[in-house]
């Protein structure tokens, strides 16, 4: 029995689009990235600092330069990404990188955050995490005001540029590459391997880090939206600076 021809009105019809991509980005594309990020922040160190200077501005408190110093820096480098979206791709920088609603309560993302932030600190007693000084307790330890604006930077900026980075661009990339599993778990590695300097070369920090990036990305693979992984990762942070500064006031008290 022949098959039914195509009528003209169904010849007419433009044929559907070829599904893009995802990521449409590739490897040299994280390449140029990764090797922009250290001029990115190198340059608003500057920038910060040269501003200091024409408007003669000074202050003892170095977290009030180093944090303005990394949110110009953090402009700069996704400047430079929306840029490349634009002029390689003419793709959009927000909801290519996966900036969209998601489709359950926000609390849930919050609980999921604190929770994971709970399970580090379980974690960590059970792997004896070092309490020994490190770059992020001797920022936190220059007084109220440090504390005020760690805290700020660290649950409203820090998430966000982090998750646009891992979550956003690195992760679609790896899970295309690796599967779901391989790119959630080697985004979260490079994810702790980023803080690994920050707390003291301490692979103990580097490893629960690790792990709440792999959550992070659960979240972000699970609701396809790399919003909901921003918010997890705010009140994550949002709840270790609140026992952290409890902490701060109670040894404070005592030592008076």
């Amino acid at each position: 029995m022949d098959s039914p021809q195509p009528t003209n009105e169904e010849l007419s019809q433009p044929s559907p689009p070829i599904p893009e991509s995802e990521p449409f980005w590739g490897y040299a594309d994280l390449l140029l990235f990764a090797g922009i990020t250290v001029p990115s922040m190198l340059l608003g160190m500057l920038l910060v600092r040269l501003a200091m200077a024409i408007f003669h501005l000074h202050t003892d408190l170095s977290v009030a330069v180093l944090l303005p110093e990394q949110l110009v820096g953090y402009a700069l480098l996704f400047g430079a990404l929306r840029l490349m979206f634009r002029v390689q791709y003419d793709r959009p920088f927000w909801t290519s990188l996966g900036w969209k609603p998601f489709s359950f309560p926000v609390t849930y993302v919050v609980v999921a955050g604190m929770g994971t932030a709970m399970a580090g600190l379980v974690a960590g007693a059970l792997i004896h995490l070092p309490t020994t000084g490190n770059e992020m307790t001797e920022l936190l330890q220059q007084g109220r005001l440090a504390l005020v604006l760690m805290t700020a930077f660290g649950v409203g900026v820090a998430p966000l540029c982090e998750e646009l980075a891992f979550r956003g661009f690195l992760q679609p990339l790896l899970e295309r590459s690796f599967g779901a599993l391989g790119g959630v778990l080697t985004a979260g590695v490079a994810f702790g391997l980023l803080h690994f300097r920050e707390y003291g070369n301490s692979w103990r920090h580097a490893l629960l880090l690790s792990g709440a990036g792999a959550c992070f990305g659960w979240m972000r693979h699970y609701t396809k939206s790399t919003k909901a992984s921003v918010i997890m990762h705010a009140s994550y942070n949002g709840l270790l600076f609140l026992l952290l500064a409890l902490a701060l006031i109670a040894e404070r008290n005592q030592h008076h």
